[in-house]
């Protein structure tokens, strides 16, 4: 969720716009679809304070945005359709990743979980042992109290329900201590600007401190600040996170990238991320593609999180935000939700 700077109003943030209604807009946008589609409708400028860029209503970026609030808020003819017979193969399960990868799978009440984690990995290719599956902010159980497979029935998934994958990327080892978040970018096409990786630390939903370019020191984690070649135009931060220093009630570790002063990701030509343990530079802990956050002001890449067992575990993530460096908030909001929903 994420409040709208024009109507005061808190939607999601798929109800917000990817980019700026113009190129030469030089801020994030922060005004929600509808706010912004209105406001180009009458006064003919980027709705944004401060802002003076001229806009056509019937531009293109104005029709892609109705658009996809059209589609958002469809309203569909009310035609009885008789419900297929359950079993009949005709009735879906929405499946969705946190990075925008969804799919569906046919639904059937007695299919166990063991199954559906194999349905999804034929769709999606991610490993059952990668995959940690969630209906209604809650993780699903895999196994019933007698030890066997639970069914969809068993735990009271409907047809056409959506669950929520969340993807375990790696286990780390005890012995395990040292890892590293290592980003690069290059300069914006004009001047020279801020692609910010922080760490934000959690106990529970409960925000407890944050590392990044201006709070470099925290227990068991240190941010390089900004290391920046004006000749070569290219910008680092370096994340050092030591495990076993870590506080014993922090519980989540969330790495985020954030534009500082450019509207988007996508004003920073050729970021570079690697995250990995510091004896083993070479073997990558978290994806390091994150072209689907281009047009996103921020984006939660992944969190090194505790199990219940009290093991350290790197999860994907993927979620897109609002929110930076000067503005943590909608960030937070966006981490403490995560949380909630099972991540």
């Amino acid at each position: 969720m994420a409040l709208c700077k024009q109507c005061g109003i808190e939607k999601l943030s798929n109800e917000f716009p990817s980019v700026t209604v113009s190129d030469e807009c030089d801020h994030p946008p922060l005004e929600c679809l509808r706010c912004v589609i209105n406001s180009c409708q009458k006064e003919k400028k980027c709705p944004h304070p401060g802002c003076s860029v001229s806009v056509t209503p019937d531009c293109s970026t104005i029709q892609w945005f109705k658009a996809i609030l059209n589609e958002m808020f469809r309203e569909y003819e009310a035609v009885y359709t008789p419900p297929a017979p359950k079993g009949s193969g005709k009735e879906i399960l929405n499946i969705t990743v946190l990075n925008g990868d969804a799919t569906q799978i046919p639904y059937y009440s007695f299919m166990t979980l063991v199954d559906l984690q194999k349905h999804i990995y034929s769709k999606l290719k991610i490993p059952p042992n990668k995959q940690k599956i969630l209906f209604e902010d809650k993780e699903v159980q895999m196994f019933g109290s007698n030890g066997q497979p639970s069914t969809l029935s068993d735990n009271n998934i409907p047809p056409y329900a959506t669950l929520y994958l969340v993807v375990l990327l790696y286990a780390i080892p005890e012995a395990f201590d040292h890892v590293v978040f290592d980003l690069y970018w290059g300069y914006p096409f004009s001047g020279r600007d801020y692609l910010d990786a922080s760490c934000l630390l959690y106990q529970g939903t409960q925000f407890l401190n944050l590392a990044d370019y201006e709070n470099r020191y925290r227990n068991g984690i240190s941010h390089s600040g900004d290391v920046m070649d004006n000749r070569k135009r290219i910008g680092h931060h370096t994340i050092h996170v030591y495990l076993k220093q870590i506080p014993s009630n922090v519980t989540h570790l969330f790495f985020t990238l954030s534009a500082w002063s450019s509207p988007n990701i996508a004003r920073y030509p050729n970021p570079s991320l690697k995250f990995y343990e510091a004896s083993n530079r070479e073997k990558d802990l978290c994806k390091t593609t994150f072209t689907h956050a281009r047009n996103s002001q921020a984006v939660v890449m992944c969190s090194v999180s505790k199990n219940s067992q009290g093991r350290w575990e790197i999860y994907e993530s993927g979620k897109l935000s609002a929110g930076n460096a000067s503005n943590y908030g909608p960030l937070k909001s966006t981490i403490s939700n995560l949380i909630k929903t099972g991540y």
